[in-house]
């Protein structure tokens, strides 16, 4: 049995207008998942109720076997990047340091520095004389400074160039070499999660769509197309998220269900972009 980096159990929380309903899913150690929606499924808030940033009504939050409300400090396991920095803008990265390093008992300062070169930062630079690349990298830098064993990221390729993905892509990669360490790693960019993803979990309005192996997924759904006459009642109630058109239609459907279908229907695998259109139609 893999060990579980983080298990999530029935985790919810209402707001006015949205709710976060019984969410459930596990990372084992060692792997990469990928937590995957439209914006406004839940992702931030599911990373928020992970960290004790917002307050849950029900559900239970376990780190490396640890449930969090024991007051075990499992918050110096962990490190969580945002797609956003939440230092003072006129700071010099040497005054991040100062401020961020008393809080973990595992700070590394050369590990830091070694970061800091490598993304090529100087300690002299203002936060504001960033890039958003840059200032992704910085975040970076800081997570993997007080030996975190999970890291958690939400969305931090947003509004990133292609090669700045694509290098934070490689670090990620990098980090997931010591088998100790795992990442959840939220997006709503699927090109990300085709390149390192071994698992995901799929929200959708607040809910889990799937959660499991990434490859499994794709074995799970796929893409049907047909005329519009081929849309029985029947067949109709088991298609997920109907495009119809003036002669056809497309849909997701659960391969279990592929008895139902005519021959005259045309099947094909489904993408995860493909996944969620249908899903939130």
């Amino acid at each position: 049995m893999k060990t579980k980096a983080l298990e999530i159990c029935n985790l919810t929380k209402t707001f006015k207008d949205f709710k976060l309903d019984n969410v459930s899913f596990t990372l084992p150690v060692g792997f990469i998942m990928g937590l995957v929606g439209e914006n406004g499924a839940g992702k931030t808030t599911t990373i928020k109720l992970i960290f004790d940033l917002l307050e849950k009504e029900n559900g239970v939050v376990k780190v490396f076997g640890n449930d969090t409300k024991n007051g075990h400090n499992y918050k110096q396991d962990i490190a969580v990047v945002f797609d956003d920095l939440f230092f003072v803008e006129d700071w010099k990265i040497s005054d991040i340091e100062k401020a961020v390093s008393p809080f973990y008992s595992k700070w590394d300062t050369k590990s830091f520095h070694t970061y800091l070169n490598k993304f090529n930062i100087s300690m002299n630079k203002k936060i504001k004389e960033l890039s958003k690349g840059m200032k992704m990298k910085l975040n970076i830098a800081v997570a993997l400074s007080h030996q975190a064993r999970l890291l958690i990221l939400d969305e931090p390729t947003s509004g990133l160039d292609p090669v700045a993905r694509d290098e934070l892509l490689d670090i990620l990669l990098e980090y997931i070499e010591n088998e100790n360490n795992s990442i959840l790693f939220s997006t709503h960019i699927t090109s990300d999660l085709d390149k390192i993803a071994d698992y995901l979990t799929v929200m959708n309005d607040g809910k889990i769509f799937y959660t499991g192996v990434k490859d499994e997924l794709f074995d799970k759904y796929c893409i049907v197309k047909g005329g519009i006459e081929d849309l029985t009642p029947n067949i109709e109630t088991k298609l997920i998220g109907i495009q119809k058109g003036k002669t056809g239609f497309t849909a997701l459907l659960n391969v279990v269900n592929m008895k139902y279908i005519s021959d005259s229907m045309i099947v094909e695998k489904a993408t995860l972009d493909e996944i969620l259109i249908h899903i939130n139609k």
